[in-house]
């Protein structure tokens, strides 16, 4: 996590008793030198994110030792060396994001400790490898976003330990003989299978049943059916991502029975009927804590939310935001008052279906709500009042609907467009101003330009109607060229880098610092260490934005929360709260001291310590106890959680001061 360039020096090569060499996240090229094969100690090889190219030598056989080897996320080429594919030592093999290519040869019989392995964007092809289950001991499963072939192997049936597999974006086909084998891995937890299977029929009648599954993605397939009733059997299921397919009939009501249910995505189908009741009590939604066991370290997962744009990558399950997503479908009926009680969930988006009735006010019950997005239904009356007090809502949408009177001025209200109220009959500071009796003012101009001559309505639509038409040809002619021209956009690739009209449109962003921070910032030092906002480096979702991993010029290690939306707004609004929050006092609020720990790890290592105690207790008594507990607790924030205590050597230590 430097900045280092050139490549590994041949002297640290020699060092044969090294059992760690991790020179990962910097900007190191060229090819792998052989001499790595000297370092016959090595237990964990860590070469991931810098720019090394060229084949990967084939030099492991003396290495009797290695367990872990890292190098994804460079620019390898040809195919995986017999040295590390007969390894019987190796537990974990990452080469995900790299050009090699070949089909995929693993000597299973031999690498009898393999536990983890990850090959995923690459281009290798051919067939999935039918001896792959021989590794009795592989766990997590990664060959997502390849160019292999065919179907699922009937020998995948005998993966004894697999737990997280990912197939996805390999054009693989026949999801009723890939499910009906996978079915037969017991301990399978977690199953991505997206842009698989285009077009076909998702099985429904077959008695399919994944007992311990709690993630099953199956998304942009376009495949047909309806929601299967063999997932209702899968009562630990924590994610669900049907999304972007040509599913049909009603979502039914046992999807609301999950008891650790915390993402449902279904949107981009054509469901019909109500929305289940059922989902207004979901356990994880309401009462229930989001309990989530990591299916597997640093695997990527995405989440689309366009059709045109590439998908947000996150690599663990806890960085999905909780959400029920169940936007363009034919949808109807009510938005139940109920969903009020779901005051854990993040994200509730019901845009474009034909949902009528009113917007109950008991959605301010939703008290987490980051994103609200009703637009485009059938929704009549006004904008409850108490919406004012979602207090982290940062995207509000209700444009395309029948909705009146005033819009709500206060809380969130204050900081969201023009755009989100469009296409209905409200009123006030976001749009034209109300009248005293709460009408929209240019009401009565339309009312008057509606008194014209029947034929001068008639000529007027006429117009209107081959305008419209003319211009949805010339519109899809020139989406159609552009699509020629472009190719159709990878939902799932993982960018080297940003090209320079990104890096110009995030430039224009604001940089927001606390009032208190020593620190100064330019955004040139944000792109650096957040490597250009890569999606690798999303560690979450928040009320303004995506949160990302970084590490400053400094050296100390925070996480940069880079704000949404196209409007100056949102980010006053953003700087306001910080602002206020750090000048807040209440006994249930933290207080924002800039960016304060740094400051005494500072004051710290400069020998100024007793700088940092109040002075009314400095110098009284006990004064080297005290030093002692300043040095526990810096150790209890560290940077590196590795460094930090277990509670049980914080007990002891604290029990000898």
């Amino acid at each position: 996590m430097n900045n280092l360039t050139g490549n590994i020096p041949n002297d640290l090569l020699r060092l044969q008793r090294l059992n760690l060499l991790g020179v990962q996240e910097n900007r190191l090229s060229g090819p792998l030198s052989p001499e790595i094969g000297s370092l016959s100690g090595l237990v964990r090889l860590d070469v991931s994110t810098n720019q090394f190219s060229g084949e990967i030598p084939d030099v492991f056989g003396e290495m009797t030792r290695l367990k872990e080897v890292l190098a994804q996320s460079n620019r390898f080429t040809g195919g995986i060396p017999k040295s590390l594919s007969n390894s019987p030592s190796l537990n974990l093999l990452n080469l995900r994001n790299n050009s090699l290519t070949g089909t995929l040869q693993l000597n299973c019989t031999a690498m009898i400790g393999l536990n983890s392995l990850d090959l995923g964007t690459n281009r290798f092809s051919g067939r999935l490898p039918e001896n792959l289950p021989v590794c009795k001991r592989l766990k997590n499963v990664n060959l997502a976003r390849n160019s292999f072939q065919g179907q699922v192997p009937e020998s995948f049936k005998n993966f004894q330990s697999l737990s997280f597999f990912s197939l996805s974006n390999s054009s693989l086909s026949n999801i009723s003989s890939a499910l009906r084998i996978l079915q037969s891995c017991k301990n399978l937890t977690t199953l991505v299978l997206t842009l698989n299977f285009h077009g076909e029929a998702l099985p429904d009648d077959k008695p399919l049943r994944f007992e311990k599954l709690k993630v099953l993605v199956v998304a942009n397939c376009k495949l047909t059916g309806s929601m299967p009733r063999w997932l209702s059997s899968s009562s630990d299921l924590q994610l669900l991502d049907l999304s972007w397919n040509r599913l049909t009939g009603a979502i039914p009501a046992w999807i609301g029975e999950f008891k650790d249910l915390f993402y449902l995505d279904l949107s981009n189908n054509s469901f019909t009927g109500e929305i289940p009741k059922s989902l207004t009590k979901l356990q994880s939604l309401t009462s229930r804590n989001i309990s989530l066991d990591e299916p597997s370290p640093d695997f990527p997962f995405f989440m689309k939310r366009n059709e045109s744009a590439r998908a947000l990558q996150y690599n663990q399950i806890v960085g999905f935001p909780p959400t029920i997503e169940l936007g363009h479908n034919n949808l109807s009926g009510p938005i139940w008052e109920e969903f009020g009680n779901l005051k854990k969930l993040h994200v509730f988006d019901l845009k474009w279906n034909a949902l009528s009735g009113s917007i109950p006010s008991s959605l301010s019950g939703m008290t987490s709500l980051e994103v609200l997005d009703l637009s485009n239904n059938r929704l009549s009356g006004s904008i409850p009042s108490s919406l004012q007090k979602l207090t982290f809502l940062s995207k509000f949408s209700v444009v395309g609907n029948n909705l009146s009177g005033r819009i709500p001025s206060g809380g969130q209200f204050q900081t969201f467009p023009n755009s989100s109220f469009e296409f209905n009959d409200l009123c006030g500071e976001h749009r034209l101003p109300c009248s005293e009796d709460g009408v929209n003012e240019t009401t009565t101009l339309i009312i008057h330009s509606r008194r014209r001559s029947r034929g001068a309505e008639i000529g007027m639509a006429v117009g209107i109607a081959f305008g419209s038409v003319f211009l949805l040809t010339l519109l899809t002619l020139v989406v159609l060229h552009a699509r020629r021209r472009s190719g159709e956009v990878d939902p799932e690739m993982e960018e080297e880098s940003m090209n320079q009209k990104d890096l110009e449109e995030i430039g224009s962003k604001l940089v927001v610092l606390f009032q208190d921070s020593d620190k100064d910032l330019s955004f040139d030092d944000l792109l650096d260490s957040t490597n250009n906002f890569d999606q690798a480096n999303i560690i979450g979702c928040g009320g303004f934005g995506l949160v990302y991993k970084a590490m400053l010029p400094d050296g100390s290690k925070v996480a940069i929360k880079r704000l949404s939306g196209d409007c100056g707004q949102i980010e006053r609004e953003f700087k306001a709260e910080v602002e206020t929050l750090s000048r807040a006092q209440h006994p249930n609020l933290v207080l924002l001291q800039g960016e304060l720990i740094s400051w005494v790890v500072r004051m710290k290592s400069e020998g100024r310590a007793s700088e940092v105690f109040d002075p009314f207790i400095h110098g009284k008594v006990n004064e080297e106890e005290m030093f002692r507990v300043l040095e526990v607790a810096c150790l209890c924030l560290s940077h590196n959680p590795k460094l930090r205590p277990t509670t049980e050597q914080l007990v002891s230590w604290l029990d000898d001061v």
